[in-house]
């Protein structure tokens, strides 16, 4: 269908996570094989692998380089009688026992100690929850275009992914909606020495409320980008959580360099990161290249909207529309809403054909067969 308009203007970079397992299936006890390499690291445990990007130009860009960084771990795992889990939902286990806290040392064994605090408020299961990062940044052009009244550049820049970042979290929702492929999942998740398939109720177990939250709904001041990372900061002050990195919502406001908190408040955003989007196991690199050229669009739709507000009643209405998304059977509420949000999308994509095509497989995924994703899901998990 060729490239719609601002498709190859931008930053955009993906972050996958994925567990290793051995030949058996079971979660591999291997140390992480892959040193030091800034592009294939560990997250929350030694057996999570998470493949980063470089900084590209468009989304089949990015994609194209996942899949570089893909086919090198397969290989250097198939080395060692190991695979890639491509699913979600993590596979059986017997105990956290099996789960090996990743196993930084030296100067890095501040990361470990930041895991074994998130075990104990949290347990172990949680963090074995997989899925994709997709990262965005506009380009100087986009920012230029919309910084009309010529405003100073980093404040009008903060502002803009301030703004955005409310928008986006408010519509998480559809995100997820279109999106969870993780409706199965193995029953060791429920407790010990559990074996068999559960299934159900969601769609998306990650995205739900059993998923990645905080045991409180942060409220935050989104006046500007001083009283947000302020109010952050607050929590942290108060040990509501370890550090920024706690903070488990869907969106998530990123500066250039070092991911601190401090960067953040002393040079401002540099791009804006999607956290809520499932492994797709029915795609070869565990994501469909059109659902992130979906989220580019809505991110430019969003974008273009009027400032709103977002008091703290609606960002945890905002929670609770992503947690009802992240069911099989969505809220008939909710799937209207989705409905209405693509009709203005087409409108407002209306002269380009290319976004239009992306936006009509969305619509046809809203009203198409989720029983036949749910099948072929099945079919891969078992």
């Amino acid at each position: 269908m060729g490239q719609y308009q601002y498709e190859t203007c931008g930053g955009f970079g993906l972050e996958r996570e994925t567990l290793r397992v051995d030949a058996n299936g079971a979660l591999a006890q291997t140390p992480h094989p892959f040193g030091e390499d800034p592009h294939i690291t560990r997250d929350f445990c030694e057996n999570q692998i998470e493949l980063i990007t470089p900084v590209c130009h468009s989304v089949d860009e990015a994609v194209q380089a996942l899949g570089k960084l893909d086919a090198h771990a397969k290989e250097v795992l198939a080395a060692q009688g190991e695979q890639l889990w491509l699913y979600s939902n993590p596979p059986h286990f017997e105990t956290e026992d099996d789960i090996p806290i990743a196993a930084f040392t030296g100067i890095h064994s501040n990361k470990r100690n930041y895991r074994e605090a998130l075990e104990r408020r949290y347990g172990k299961r949680l963090m074995l929850y997989s899925g994709i990062h997709f990262n965005f940044s506009f380009s100087e052009a986009q920012l230029q275009e919309y910084n009309t009244e010529h405003a100073n550049s980093q404040s009008f820049r903060d502002a803009l992914y301030l703004r955005l970042y409310q928008q986006l979290f408010r519509h998480s929702w559809l995100l997820v909606l279109l999106t969870a492929a993780s409706p199965f999942y193995d029953l060791s998740l429920d407790g010990d020495h559990l074996h068999g398939i559960g299934s159900g109720q969601y769609g998306s177990l990650r995205c739900s409320e059993r998923g990645y939250w905080n045991q409180f709904v942060p409220l935050l001041d989104h006046t500007d980008l001083h009283t947000f990372t302020e109010g952050i900061q607050t929590y942290v002050n108060k040990g509501l959580l370890f550090s920024a990195s706690e903070l488990y919502l869907p969106v998530r406001l990123k500066p250039k360099g070092e991911n601190t908190l401090a960067n953040l408040a002393e040079h401002g955003v540099d791009h804006i990161e999607l956290r809520m989007f499932d492994l797709n196991p029915l795609t070869p690199l565990g994501v469909d290249a059109d659902d992130l050229k979906f989220a580019h669009l809505l991110i430019l739709y969003l974008a273009s909207q009027p400032d709103t507000t977002f008091t703290p009643i609606q960002q945890e209405q905002a929670v609770n529309d992503h947690q009802a998304a992240a069911y099989y059977d969505p809220p008939q509420w909710l799937l209207s809403r989705a409905q209405e949000i693509l009709s203005q999308m087409m409108r407002y994509f209306g002269n380009d054909h290319a976004a239009l095509h992306i936006l009509e497989k969305q619509h046809a995924r809203l009203c198409g067969n989720r029983l036949c994703t749910q099948i072929r899901a099945e079919q891969i998990y078992r």
